[in-house]
């Protein structure tokens, strides 16, 4: 069934998103569940009402959510983050899916849909997609990529874990150039599959 859905996960820093722009030059169907999150925030007016209900005022600017202000919290409080998890993951779990239905429903539908999700493994939604690809980068190299250090990483799933347990697994230690190799490596394998 096309589009093949194909899930790209992997630890902070490590070039996750690098890989999906990568996805989307070889032509793949992609989508961020960042972005998600975005859009959910700006349009879900029951999300909204929730945060008000939980945290007032204070996690609004100009009628709008503001995720600094929202993340202040939740990274300081492992019950709130917690709660806010709660709020989000099934929502932004209704929109890939709702956008894969939508790709499928297409005349002439892509070949593969990527969707990037740090959290795949953490909330058991590898079940959801044909394929996972993990990128992950030595501890050394993500640490120079970061604007900040938090300890959101003590939640994840190690990434040699993660790469046991993905179709495809590369680190990205490297140029660009070879990260795209790799890309166009696994479409030109998810081809031959299908």
């Amino acid at each position: 069934m096309r589009p093949l859905a194909v899930a790209l996960t992997g630890s902070i820093a490590s070039g996750k998103s690098e890989a999906l722009r990568a996805f989307a030059r070889h032509g793949a169907a992609v989508e961020s569940s960042d972005d998600v999150v975005h859009r959910i925030y700006r349009e879900d007016d029951e999300l909204k009402s929730a945060l008000r209900r939980r945290w007032g005022e204070r996690v609004f600017a100009d009628g709008e959510v503001d995720r600094a202000a929202v993340g202040r919290i939740v990274f300081a409080d492992r019950a709130e983050l917690e709660w806010l998890e709660r709020e989000l993951h099934p929502r932004v779990r209704a929109a890939i899916d709702a956008w894969v239905r939508g790709l499928r429903a297409r005349r002439d539908p892509p070949a593969v849909a990527v969707v990037e999700i740090p959290l795949l493994y953490e909330t058991g939604g590898e079940s959801r997609f044909d394929r996972v690809v993990v990128v992950t980068a030595p501890a050394d190299v993500r640490m120079r990529r970061r604007s900040s250090v938090d300890d959101r990483e003590t939640r994840l799933i190690p990434d040699e874990q993660k790469m046991q347990l993905a179709d495809f697994a590369y680190v990205n230690d490297g140029s660009l150039e070879e990260l795209d190799a790799f890309v166009a490596f696994v479409l030109e394998e998810l081809a031959s599959q299908s």
